[in-house]
């Protein structure tokens, strides 16, 4: 009777944690499309920067990988009085990012392999407002999160409304005043910005993926030989 009644439980759980799931967006990722992450470079500087560091990159790193002169990532992209050399970290110090917001933000060099470049995406565009929480606004992805919207001006602000189906109640958002992108415009710009933070986490990724066809055609070859081998020596035993 104790197995049966925790098992009926944890079913109810799972249940319950499923009605209350959302459905991620995916992300257009392209490791290949080097403007798209100059422009995500460009973002992050632009919007992110401020309060999030990625200190395993450095500004000469994304130059020699996107194969773009050095003056066009210090004048382009860096922040005023930026090194090539620097890595790239945020404007905040800790104090101030404890002050005002109780923790210091998180870096995000490996934000996209943590949770995922379509938690990602999802969730850059998922806030809506909230008049409950400290900055105003909340997430449909990350409830209750403690980063306010950085992209509220580009993309407007969002309700969040209950609608009844069959399958129980869905929230989703709903656009309240516009922003100065259309959506298709923020949606290109948001996922620009996932591309770059994908590749930051893995800038050797296209390395890796090119060095596997290699390390994979040299097995085969590898087991066809030792087959033969296999079959040589074993002939006379037969």
């Amino acid at each position: 009777m104790k197995k049966f009644l925790t098992l009926s439980l944890l079913l109810v759980s799972l249940s319950v944690n499923a009605s209350e799931s959302v459905k991620l967006d995916s992300a257009d990722i392209d490791l290949t499309d080097n403007l798209s992450l100059l422009r995500g470079a460009k973002h992050f500087v632009t919007h992110c920067l401020g309060c999030h560091s990625i200190k395993q990159m450095r500004y000469l790193r994304i130059a020699k990988d996107m194969e773009v002169d050095e003056k066009v990532i210090l004048n382009d992209i860096a922040p005023e009085g930026a090194g090539i050399y620097d890595q790239i970290h945020s404007a905040m110090n800790k104090h101030d990012a404890e002050k005002w917001f109780g923790t210091q933000p998180p870096d995000l060099s490996l934000i996209a392999r943590s949770r995922g470049q379509d938690w990602l995406y999802s969730y850059l565009k998922s806030y809506y407002l909230d008049p409950k929480r400290p900055f105003g606004v909340n997430n449909l992805i990350f409830k209750d999160t403690a980063m306010p919207n950085p992209f509220w001006e580009l993309q407007g602000e969002q309700h969040a409304t209950v609608r009844k189906t069959i399958y129980g109640e869905h929230i989703e958002l709903v656009q309240h005043d516009p922003g100065t992108l259309t959506e298709k415009e923020f949606d290109t710009m948001v996922n620009d910005l996932v591309n770059f933070l994908v590749y930051v986490g893995e800038p050797v990724q296209l390395e890796r993926q090119q060095m596997g066809k290699y390390v994979l055609f040299f097995l085969l070859i590898f087991f066809v030989i030792g087959y033969l081998l296999k079959k040589e020596y074993w002939k006379d035993i037969h």
